[in-house]
């Protein structure tokens, strides 16, 4: 009887409890959208992250903390053992998707064709392992997977470079780069060493370049690459470009190689052991990462490896960072609207209670107790709430779907490319629920002072209330 008195009366004054639900609808609405939008964003940056980096990597212990300086002499012992080891172990093989090894490095790229020289850091992979890898989709955030064409299983010599990687070394003519800037013909003035090379004889090599020129003219443009082995000595080897992707930020897509894992091995290694820098995991599931690390330590434990795991929360400290501004953002507008909402409703309870001074008079002296006057004006708040509340939830729905069949498109922080913007509204039912108890609750307690206020009422003095 209470919840339909309670519902009758926050009908009495329509256009104010329309208004009011309204107000709450509107927060509860702009609530769930924002926090579809940031959760959406954060599977597509999770999506990206993993498809590149894996949900765990397996280092030699201290490669995490100094193996960047010099990731040569960090390099893992018997990689392939340790392998077979994580893929054959009955725990851990249902979680992991793809377990691949990966080799680091940095050095100097030159391009002789113009006398264009960088530095460079670069990754080394097995290209269908990583192909595999750019496939992973657990949240359906991506629409297509990324491209790794330029790598090939069966040629070790070919490589991907940034475009802007490509702008540097001047080889945005012979690689067809459109919106890739060619290198001025008037360059600044550079220190040269050809001054104190100027009393030896000069020496005509033109016999030499002139054999192989026709065969160089169908195959992709060529660089070579300079880093020290790990014994110190310095290497070099030759990457053919077949292909350049542009890479989200512009340092990596300045500076970024990826190549064969076994040219990179060469090159860092040369004629010694070929080590791994670190072995990713890929797993199906995110949420298997705290298990997947636990049985790893117990392996590691029990074999006596001098190895640790980190995942990828660790190794990309971007994505921690972007969780936690969408968190910040979403708990600043949820307190706005919270704050609107609290007003609201207590604004319009307030008038309830001076339009019912009267009744409140009358069912007060009929024996009604106060606490009964408290209850059934918490109840009017909460009915508030909940229906506006409901109401919001309604219209969150109406406009993700509105968002997901537009058709925008949108780059997010990390990736390259433009891709579908969509809100994530279905699958977020913890966020659901958790908005709309809350404005539920934030309505209930606005109406407790007016309804107290109802409840304290002398009898006589709101009999006489006109």
């Amino acid at each position: 009887m209470m919840f339909k008195i309670a519902f009758r009366n926050i009908f009495r004054n329509a256009r104010r409890s329309i208004m009011t639900m309204l107000a709450i609808a509107i927060g509860a609405a702009a609530m769930l959208v924002f926090g579809a939008y940031s959760q959406y964003d954060l599977y597509v940056l999770q999506t990206s992250t993993v498809a590149r980096t894996g949900h765990l990597q397996v280092y030699r212990k201290g490669f995490f903390e100094f193996g960047s300086g010099n990731p040569a002499i960090w390099g893992m012992n018997n990689y392939q053992s340790v392998l077979h080891l994580i893929v054959t172990d009955p725990v851990l093989a249902p979680m992991i998707a793809v377990a691949t090894p990966v080799q680091f490095l940095t050095g100097i790229a030159g391009n002789p064709a113009n006398d264009e020289s960088k530095t460079f850091f670069a990754a080394g992979f097995i290209p269908s392992d990583l192909a595999r890898m750019q496939r992973w989709n657990e949240y359906g955030a991506r629409d297509e997977s990324a491209s790794t064409e330029g790598l090939a299983d069966n040629d070790p010599t070919l490589g991907v470079i940034g475009i802007g990687f490509a702008r540097i070394l001047g080889l945005c003519a012979p690689l067809h780069v459109t919106g890739c800037p060619n290198l001025p013909s008037a360059l600044p003035a550079r220190e040269s060493a050809a001054a104190d090379l100027s009393a030896l004889p000069r020496q005509d090599f033109s016999g030499l370049a002139a054999a192989p020129a026709v065969a160089r003219v169908a195959r992709p443009p060529a660089i070579d690459l300079l880093s020290s082995t790990a014994g110190g000595a310095p290497n070099i080897v030759t990457l053919r470009i077949r292909h350049v992707e542009y890479q989200a930020a512009r340092e990596m897509d300045d500076n970024y190689i990826a190549m064969h894992l076994a040219l990179a091995q060469q090159l860092v290694y040369g004629r010694g052991e070929h080590k791994v820098s670190a072995i990713i995991l890929q797993l199906h599931r995110t949420e298997d990462i705290p298990a997947a690390r636990v049985r790893l330590a117990s392996l590691f434990r029990q074999h006596h490896l001098d190895l640790d795991a980190h995942d990828f929360f660790e190794i990309n400290s971007f994505y921690g960072q972007a969780q936690g501004f969408f968190a910040s953002v979403f708990s600043f507008i949820a307190v706005i609207m919270g704050i609107v909402v609290l007003f609201t409703v207590s604004n319009a309870m307030s008038m309830s209670v001076v339009e019912r001074t009267d009744e409140i008079g009358t069912t007060r002296a009929l024996g009604v107790r106060r606490s009964r006057i408290r209850t059934q004006f918490l109840l009017e708040g909460s009915m508030l709430g909940l229906l506006g509340a409901t109401l919001g939830v309604m219209l969150a729905f109406a406009a993700t779907m509105a968002v997901n069949r537009s058709g925008l498109t949108w780059t997010p922080p990390g990736d390259a490319h433009p891709i579908a913007l969509k809100l994530y509204l279905t699958g977020a039912v913890q966020l659901i629920v958790t908005v709309w108890l809350v404005l539920i609750g934030v309505a209930t307690i606005a109406a407790f002072l007016p309804a107290n206020r109802a409840a304290r009422l002398a009898v006589v003095d709101a009999l006489r209330h006109v």
